[in-house]
């Protein structure tokens, strides 16, 4: 038998929440640190207060708390180096980690980085070309080659926002100015990705890999825009639904074929040792499943419907992950449908208010509560981000687990809360 587990989980969004959640389950676990944490993930583990790229005060609490895991929740400590940074440092580099370092990190750190690696591997994408701020005459030509709708994508991290997609040629070179040469989205912008429009519904697919073996976790499909019917602005994410219905058995092969194996074979090949999360986010084009983009890390508010769906012990899989050995792991999954809300604050995803006092938040037996931007302040709890809280319920179908999700919200409160009522429209 082995020893307890005191693991350090890095982050504080609803992702984090759901992990801490499913972790707190495990036999294996000793104790749970979350950093930042949230109002919620003080609840199954303890709150440890700096940020999840504040790598020295991340070591201290290595050493002082006896850690022997640590899982990196978000893209920016891995895009950062929070890998290189433990294995670097004689004072905890035994200390296992899950996330890739900062040169696996790139297939999310930077989008002209991964669409090269799908190039050069023969993995299914959207045709493409990269240009900088002094290439910005040979970018609006190349907006002429395709036909609207047009994407314009920031090459580096612009947490969730760097992507834009517009219908009018004159209004695209004018965002394409923006980017490069008005600084829209800082340095994140200083090169920019067009790349073809895909017709289709998408899918996320999360992989875990040791780097040699590798794991498909339960799909997902989440609900980007603010609006109904995916109206208005992009955010992190409204909710999502876990299991996707065109996605059968059949499909998840030809994604397992075209575009996972490729993928782990393909950083073996470029020499890239990762081992964490891939995060597929595929769209599906008359059947077939063509990458839109890679991330590092899981999804959110994926997340927070795909650890629900996940039967066995999930601390144990992320242990022989970060020991090299996920070949002795296999995923049970349940086969009940799993639907997520997410609450936002008003204004979101623009300026909006914090420090709302929420009630009625609390899980109950059919539904599930993933805090996201919440913190508790003198006993109470209150909103302290965009995203607020997320609620997930499992059924045997998906009417009736978005009908618990939304029973659940009609008894929340706080100033300003907006969801949106049609999570899941397109999959009915």
């Amino acid at each position: 038998m082995m020893d307890k587990l005191n693991v350090l989980l890095l982050g504080g969004g609803g992702r984090e929440h759901a992990m801490a959640w499913k972790m707190a389950q495990s036999p294996l676990l000793s104790q749970l640190y979350i950093a930042p944490g949230n109002g919620g993930t003080s609840e199954v583990g303890t709150n440890l207060p700096f940020g999840d790229s504040d790598f020295e005060a991340m070591k201290l609490a290595i050493i002082e708390k006896n850690i022997s895991l640590v899982i990196v929740g978000p893209e920016a400590p891995l895009v950062k180096g929070v890998r290189e940074f433990i294995e670097n440092d004689d004072a905890i580099k035994h200390v296992k980690i899950v996330g890739p370092g900062a040169e696996g990190a790139q297939l999310e750190g930077s989008k002209a980085f991964s669409k090269a690696f799908m190039q050069r591997h023969n993995i299914p994408t959207a045709r493409y070309g990269e240009f900088n701020g002094e290439q910005i005459e040979s970018a609006k030509v190349f907006l002429s080659e395709f036909n609207p709708p047009y994407v314009l994508k920031a090459d580096g991290l612009a947490a969730g926002k760097g992507v834009l997609i517009i219908d009018d040629r004159a209004e695209a070179e004018l965002a394409l100015e923006d980017m490069l040469l008005g600084g829209k989205f800082g340095a994140a912008g200083n090169k920019v990705v067009i790349e073809e429009f895909l017709k289709g519904i998408e899918l996320s697919v999360f992989v875990l890999t040791d780097g040699n073996d590798y794991l498909i976790l339960p799909e997902a499909k989440d609900y980007k825009r603010i609006g109904e019917g995916d109206s208005g602005l992009n955010t992190g994410g409204m909710g999502s639904i876990s299991p996707v219905p065109f996605a059968d058995a059949a499909y998840m092969e030809k994604v397992k074929q075209t575009i996972v194996e490729p993928t782990i074979s393909g950083l073996k090949k470029d020499n890239i040792s990762y081992n964490g999360f891939v995060f597929v986010g595929l769209m599906n084009v008359d059947g077939e499943p063509i990458v839109i983009e890679y991330n590092s890390r899981m999804g959110d508010p994926e997340t927070e419907s795909v650890m629900p769906r996940i039967k066995n012990d999930f601390l144990e899989i992320l242990w022989n992950c970060g020991n090299q050995t996920l070949k002795n792991s296999k995923i049970e999954v349940d086969e009940r449908t799993a639907a997520c809300v997410m609450l936002v604050s008003g204004g979101y995803p623009e300026d909006y208010e914090k420090g709302k006092v929420m009630s009625g938040v609390e899980a109950n037996a059919q539904t599930l509560a993933f805090h996201a931007g919440t913190t508790l302040k003198e006993g109470k709890l209150l909103t302290s981000g965009g995203r607020v809280i997320a609620f997930t319920s499992l059924a045997n179908n998906l009417e009736d687990a978005l009908s618990l999700s939304y029973n659940k919200i009609a008894e929340v409160k706080f100033d300003g809360m907006y969801y949106r009522t049609d999570i899941g429209f397109d999959l009915k």
